[in-house]
């Protein structure tokens, strides 16, 4: 993997983490607590996306990959937990 693939991964890493937190899947690491805040999430989801789209037909078959795989991880996770936030008739 060259040095510039290395740095796009690291850049996609950051939106990860932040989608991830903002999702409460893991703690922040400032206030060392779980924190949601899915509008957040979806930002960070979004600029991901928007890179994928900007860099298209630019990435090396590894990046493309990740940024896929990173993509599907969060969509899912961000499915799940705004899930949660669905209270359905047979929940009281």
């Amino acid at each position: 993997m060259n040095p510039n693939d290395q740095l796009f991964i690291q850049l996609l890493y950051i939106f990860h983490s932040s989608a991830m937190q903002s999702m409460g899947k893991v703690k922040s690491p400032f206030t060392d607590k779980i924190e949601r805040d899915l509008q957040q999430a979806k930002q960070s989801i979004d600029m991901i996306e928007m890179i994928k789209e900007k860099t298209k037909g630019n990435l090396s078959p590894e990046a493309a990959h990740i940024l896929d795989g990173f993509l599907t991880e969060l969509r899912l996770n961000f499915v799940d937990e705004s899930n949660k936030d669905i209270v359905t008739p047979n929940q009281t």
